[in-house]
């Protein structure tokens, strides 16, 4: 099982720091958090997904994957 950890407007969404989950890919991923926090729905296809830290598609495999970063677009300056 992957850590899930979610930032920005992903966390005030889901109102979680994080959870474990058990998908196998990232597609996967993305579509059971949808089903699981409707409210990310308009906010996932924008965001980032780093997995162990690096920026990956939702065809990567998330096997023995640690850790899982949703970035949502971030403004600064």
């Amino acid at each position: 099982m992957s850590r899930v950890r979610y930032f920005a407007a992903a966390l005030e969404a889901t109102g979680l720091d994080e959870e474990r989950r058990g998908e196998q890919t990232v597609g996967a991923l993305r579509d059971g958090l949808v089903a699981d926090h409707p409210a990310l729905a308009g906010i996932l296809a924008q965001c980032a997904v780093l997995v162990d830290g690096a920026r990956v598609g939702d065809d990567a495999a998330l096997t023995g994957a640690e850790v899982v970063d949703v970035l949502p677009p971030f403004a600064g300056g």
